[in-house]
């Protein structure tokens, strides 16, 4: 088991907002790499928890061949961008944008005085050339699917890179077998493998081959996973 906290991390940030990046891929950072960082699992390159500024924005900008996936935490935002702009972002939903060969350009903007919370990953693609695509979902009780799986299902984009977010109350339990990357989002959870247990508190990340999730109060996690070919 490797632990990861966001405190022991320093804040970056960029335009209209400030983060902390947990997961800096090298494959797409290189020798941009945010040092003591995690490396990414399956095609998953990138995890950040971040905020906006009171009414800040990122502005406008490009992606090509790669899946980009914000989840709301507190706050909202409004999307900008070639892929349905003016769709709003709300606390308990997720927005996933694909670029593919086709690419996209957005603009995250938060139109409140106070700041928001946010969390973005970044997902390689399993087939490059794949045209732009769009999928919104609302974060439900138990586990919630938003990216990943089999190419017959309908309601996210194909990799054999998954992410769900758990949504867990005090003394629930999900389990994963396989090699997996859990972000404890919000509240606090025991985390277990064969050799070793943490107890994880909001902005913990942890990687194992395989962890059994017990939540200590109502929590939430973002699991991402590596399924067999």
């Amino acid at each position: 088991m490797q632990v990861l906290t966001r405190e022991s991390l320093p804040l970056g940030g960029f335009a209209g907002l400030t983060e902390h990046r947990l997961v800096t891929d090298s494959r797409v950072f290189a020798g941009r790499k945010s040092p003591n960082t995690f490396e990414g699992i399956g095609n998953f390159v990138y995890l950040a928890d971040a905020q906006f500024n009171p009414m800040g924005e990122t502005h406008m900008h490009p992606h090509k061949e790669i899946d980009v996936i914000t989840i709301m935490m507190d706050g909202r935002i409004s999307h900008e961008g070639s892929l349905e702009h003016g769709q709003s972002l709300i606390a308990g939903e997720a927005q996933v944008q694909r670029a593919g060969g086709e690419g996209f350009e957005h603009n995250e903007v938060n139109p409140d005085i106070t700041k928001n919370r946010l969390l973005q990953l970044w997902v390689l693609p399993d087939e490059l050339g794949e045209p732009a695509g769009f999928k919104h979902y609302t974060v439900q009780q138990g586990v919630t699917r938003i990216y990943g799986g089999s190419k017959k299902q309908t309601d996210s984009f194909y990799s054999k890179t998954t992410i769900d977010i758990v949504r867990l109350r005090a003394g629930e339990v999900f389990t994963s077998n396989n090699d997996v990357l859990v972000y404890v989002s919000k509240g606090n959870a025991r985390l277990m493998d064969d050799n070793a247990y943490y107890d994880a508190s909001e902005g913990s990340v942890v990687r194992a081959e395989g962890l059994h999730i017990e939540a200590k109060n109502d929590v939430e996690v973002v699991v991402v996973t590596v399924t067999a070919p």
